[in-house]
């Protein structure tokens, strides 16, 4: 198994589209970034994303905590936020283990 540092983008997303579905290079790519804005808009909103097969996005809602500066050693107050969080399906989880081996 070897780490290309392969990066999947928008672009790459958009030509694949464009390749497999047959729509033009401008309308795969507004698929694409209507997609992407439509999964952003409902995360934004707290809302869950789920996608067979592949996983679920959702906000998280961590409470304040005491940390520490790991220079210092100092503690601080760390703040209430969201974070985003992203659980794949069993399916993506073995298809990852696999590698391309049997994709």
């Amino acid at each position: 198994m070897s780490n290309n540092n392969k990066t999947l983008t928008r672009m790459d997303l958009s030509e694949a589209v464009f390749r497999e579905v047959g729509l033009s290079r401008n309308d795969s790519a507004q698929l694409v970034e209507s997609v992407l804005q439509h999964m952003s808009d409902a995360l934004a909103r707290g809302e869950t994303v789920k996608i067979s097969s592949f996983g679920t996005f959702n906000v998280r809602h961590k409470g304040p905590r005491m940390g520490r500066n790991p220079k210092t050693g100092e503690e601080v107050p760390i703040e209430p936020r969201r974070v985003l969080s992203f659980r794949p399906s069993h399916i993506m989880k073995e298809r990852v283990a696999r590698g391309n081996r049997g994709a």
